[in-house]
């Protein structure tokens, strides 16, 4: 199945190492301001779609959603629950992470809601990668200096945490007011790996 990027209108100042992400067959889906983006990362939309109060509405030959500004949605998120509608099921988020505390922070729950419907999701910005460990384990190479574990959403226990400098928890466990995960690093060498047993994390790998 074809995947989906959805690209945001948050600053993104490095394109080269962003462009490495993109395939050649993406189903790419442009909200609002991140049509600023197209240039920088060398991929034209196949579906635009916002409420354009921070970017005029283009005068594009592509399929154009114009949504109302007074919503319940931002704008990722409508294009998220969009493109799920379609059937797509594994998602690349750009362009997501950036100045508005506020809209970054909703935009990292939008991996939650992605992956408590099945949906493989992916968000990028110019400095980490984020994603959710839940059912699958995950794997981090020693290419990635730190990374992090965060209890998003309640607590998660059972975490088992294999070939890193830290791989005890106590009580395999991590609490949602209490983050102890972070900066962790894979030994030289090695591949880093992490289950848990219930709950969820949000693992953030710092390149």
């Amino acid at each position: 199945m074809q995947r989906c990027v959805i690209i945001g209108g948050a600053d993104i100042r490095n394109y080269e190492v962003i462009r490495t992400y993109l395939c050649p067959d993406d189903f790419i889906v442009c909200c609002d301001s991140g049509l600023k983006h197209l240039e920088g990362l060398g991929v034209e939309p196949n579906l635009i779609i916002g409420d354009f109060d921070s970017h005029e509405k283009p005068a594009l030959p592509v399929e154009t959603i114009v949504l109302p500004c007074e919503k319940y949605d931002t704008d990722t998120m409508a294009a998220v629950r969009e493109m799920i509608s379609r059937g797509f099921d594994d998602f690349l988020l750009l362009g997501i992470f950036g100045n508005r505390m506020d809209h970054t922070l909703a935009n990292v729950y939008i991996l939650l809601w992605l992956d408590n419907r099945g949906k493989k999701a992916l968000a990028v910005d110019d400095f980490s990668e984020f994603s959710i460990i839940s059912r699958s384990p995950a794997y981090i190479t020693d290419s990635y200096p730190y990374f992090s574990l965060l209890a998003i959403d309640g607590n998660a226990e059972g975490i088992v945490i294999k070939n890193a400098k830290y791989t005890v928890l106590e009580n395999g466990e991590l609490i949602s007011d209490y983050q102890c995960a972070v900066s962790n690093e894979p030994l030289p060498g090695q591949t880093a790996e992490i289950t848990v047993e219930k709950g969820v994390l949000l693992l953030i790998k710092d390149r």
